[in-house]
């Protein structure tokens, strides 16, 4: 009444409402199912007077076809401080959601579920091995998650799930999973579907279309059989996964989309889905709406009259049709305005660099990864994406370089193909963290694209100072070498130091470190060696050798303590990771072919290589497979990969350093989360005997060579000060700084009065508490 008595837009738009209300309020009441997740159409229920005439709930799901939504307030819900989840194991995805409505009784928080073709997909791609083997027996599984104030009420809430749930007829496996960690991995399962089932090698692309319809949990179980039967008619396949506690199923399918004929059959599907779904009394969507692929099919779920109800609604707020038109009402065909139907590409790539393998050689089929979930957008969190985390700017988030890369190969809006500025100016930020290749949901690989990008990019022409200073950096070590202090004499004197990061493009403010007197490799020579052992060649990086020769040290008195006799490359060799960084990749494939030629022998009589440097292991474990595809060598040799702790754990499971009882904040190098994993460190650090801090910084943002340029020292500050330099500052003294990445270590260093130490002389530090160069 005080809305309508105020008079204006406002109150045009209540009354309006309420005279939409009232005509359609008989259709509303006996059209739209009673299910827990119905999102199709707009939500004309919120309106009636048993609901309370909500406008704000009406609005929501309208897709911006509205109105913007400048604030909001939320309802909050208590979440249950104490957390247990429960994995049951079924004969199939079918016996599982058949047993839906009978765990709900439990009054779960959580219920989610998803098939065997899931888990196979995974272990196509490789993703998450170890967590796949906590499952219990099955084909089809249900994580159910039980919450409460304490502990012991959330077990024993779990416990008469699982007793109820086995009882039953039928065989039910079942695990308890109480400690978060474990159940951390449990559920990176489930949130890895998109990622596992949108690019499987191999195998067609599947594609979004049919991905969130839903029933009542009470129906689940006949839906998916009867969702199995129609996806098998028509030859399509499909992993089926969701939230199945709300009755709500996602699933990838591989439709045709880039032929007439298989957009026709797509056509047809979508329609038999259509109607399959409606005589199971549920939605067209149970979550993202129906936007342009399902709003052509509302008059089936609704009839023509409460469409025409909608087309009244939108009018109401949006009376001239501005607001994101040809969705839910008046909408595009479903098959329109298909990406994968827009013609050929006119700045297609006929040889990659890299070769793509799990996108089938195809730089354009990579790019389509990116399905647009917006993972990348988060502000903090993860690693990726670190340069959105400080400018949110979309052209910086992995989304955003994706699609100004498709927009590149298209060539209809950006038009500079392969020297197009604005894809170069959203790459200049790409720190080539990796982040996204973890991170996201589909894996993209934003590093690779960069330095593929550059790679042309600069062919014929100069680059930028800083390419020559630090992309070149390991000939410059070389030549430093002959004379350390005549080098360090430039290097460290205020005027000739300025003077040379004028000219190579580095920021005035970064401190130019300090080359070592003495190689590690020279060290090396001239030490007597431990006879005996299992061999172990460790490979010397350009940072190691020439910079923190003392971190190679103490890896070879630890890897000697452990019993490995310590040999290093017959020749001087060099990962490339700064040439692949700045585009230099013919360069790079020279240096790598040149590590193959000195290392097979090594390789092949069974010599594991361990690396002290996460961005140059990294180099063998993903790039250089990819850059050589071909020869077996390279694949060898990235089996024969491994990480200082890695190899620890693998090859002398049975050393056991001492136990320091201390403190230790870690900061993991990104290229080790995205390639490698944390999991050996972790364990060898508490086998140390360390608390260990781990802080949710992401990347440190000295990447490299990037927080030393000189256009990106304020940025790569920033982002450093965001998570991770406080929390070495406000460390105390007695905390051990652990950091193994040498940029890591130097943006650390130069930011704060700590000195981080690498895992191996931690290790060192175990073994002999006094030895600590």
């Amino acid at each position: 009444a005080r809305i309508l008595s105020e008079g204006g837009r406002r109150a045009e738009i209540y009354t309006s409402l309420r005279d939409l209300r009232d005509r359609y309020a008989p259709l509303i009441r006996s059209r739209y199912p009673d299910i827990p997740r119905r999102v199709s159409g707009y939500n004309l229920p919120h309106l009636l007077p048993e609901n309370g005439f909500d406008v704000g709930r009406a609005l929501v799901g309208s897709e911006g076809t509205c109105a913007f939504v400048l604030e909001a307030k939320l309802r909050l819900v208590w979440s249950p401080p104490a957390r247990v989840l429960v994995v049951l194991g079924y004969s199939d995805v079918f016996a599982a959601a058949d047993a839906v409505p009978e765990i709900l009784d439990h009054r779960p928080i959580g219920l989610e579920g998803f098939d065997d073709g899931l888990v196979s997909d995974m272990e196509r791609i490789g993703l998450f091995p170890e967590n796949r083997r906590l499952l219990p027996d099955g084909r089809g599984w249900l994580l159910v998650e039980m919450g409460a104030a304490e502990p012991a009420e959330a077990l024993a809430a779990a416990e008469r799930l699982v007793k109820s749930a086995t009882s039953r007829a039928g065989r039910v496996s079942a695990r308890i999973f109480d400690r978060r960690e474990e159940a951390a991995r449990i559920w990176q399962i489930r949130q890895a579907a998109l990622g596992a089932t949108a690019h499987v090698p191999g195998s067609a692309l599947t594609w979004e279309g049919w991905e969130d319809a839903a029933v009542s949990p009470a129906k689940l179980g006949a839906y998916l059989r009867d969702l199995r039967s129609l996806l098998d008619r028509y030859g399509y396949s499909g992993d089926l996964y969701g939230h199945f506690g709300q009755g709500c199923v996602h699933t990838r399918t591989d439709f045709d989309l880039a032929t007439r004929q298989g957009i026709a059959k797509f056509r047809a599907f979508i329609d038999d889905a259509a109607d399959l779904v409606i005589a199971h009394g549920g939605s067209l969507s149970g979550e993202h709406g129906d936007g342009q692929s399902r709003a052509e099919l509302l008059p089936k779920m609704f009839g023509p009259e409460l469409v025409g109800a909608f087309r009244e609604f939108k009018a109401i707020w949006d009376p001239e049709g501005l607001m994101n038109p040809g969705k839910i009402v008046d909408p595009y065909r479903a098959d329109e305005n298909l990406r994968q139907d827009r013609g050929p590409l006119r700045n297609v790539l006929p040889k990659p660099a890299f070769a793509y393998a799990n996108d089938a050689g195809d730089f354009s089929r990579a790019l389509q990864r990116c399905v647009g979930v917006g993972e990348c957008r988060r502000v903090k969190g993860g690693t990726m994406c670190p340069s959105y985390m400080v400018t949110r700017e979309e052209k910086h988030s992995t989304r955003g370089r994706a699609k100004l890369l498709d927009e590149m190969l298209r060539g209809e809006v950006l038009t500079g193909g392969w020297r197009e500025k604005s894809v170069y100016q959203a790459l200049d930020l790409c720190l080539a963290c990796k982040g996204c290749k973890s991170d996201c949901p589909v894996g993209v690989d934003v590093a690779a694209w960069k330095a593929e990008f550059l790679s042309r990019y600069y062919r014929g022409r100069l680059r930028p100072a800083a390419a020559y200073s630090m992309g070149l950096v390991r000939s410059w070590a070389r030549l430093a070498s002959e004379a350390p202090f005549l080098a360090n004499f430039v290097t460290q004197t205020p005027g000739l130091a300025a003077l040379a990061k004028t000219v190579g493009g580095i920021a005035r403010e970064r401190r130019l470190p300090r080359f070592s007197r003495d190689t590690f490799r020279s060290w090396f020579a001239r030490r007597t060696r431990r006879s005996g052992g299992r061999p172990v060649l460790l490979f010397p990086d350009t940072f190691t050798n020439h910079f923190h020769t003392g971190i190679a040290r103490a890896a070879v008195e630890v890897l000697e303590d452990a019993g490995f006799a310590v040999t290093l490359p017959s020749a001087a060799l060099c990962c490339g990771r700064p040439l692949y960084d700045f585009g230099m990749l013919g360069r790079a494939r020279r240096v790598l072919k040149k590590v193959l030629d000195v290392l097979t022998p090594v390789v092949e009589a069974g010599v594991p290589v361990v690396f002290l440097e996460p961005s140059c292991a990294a180099v063998f474990r993903d790039e250089l497979p990819e850059l050589f595809p071909n020869d077996p060598r390279a694949a060898r040799l990235s089996k024969s990969s491994h990480l200082f702790a890695e190899l620890l754990e693998k090859e002398a499971p049975e050393w056991r350093p001492r136990a320091l009882g201390r403190r230790a904040l870690v900061s993991f190098h990104c290229h080790q989360r995205a390639v490698f994993g944390i999991g050996a460190d972790r364990r060898l650090l508490d086998r140390a005997g360390l608390d260990v801090d781990l802080p949710d910084s992401g990347c440190c943002w000295m990447a490299g060579s990037f927080g030393f340029e000189k256009s990106h020292y304020e940025i790569s500050l920033a982002i450093g000060e965001r998570v991770l330099l406080p929390a070495v500052r406000a460390a105390a003294p007695d905390t051990l700084i652990v950091a193994d990445g040498f940029s890591c270590r130097e943006q650390i260093e130069q930011a704060t009065d700590r000195r981080p130490l690498h895992l191996a002389e931690v290790m060192r530090l175990a073994a002999s508490p006094a030895r600590i160069d």
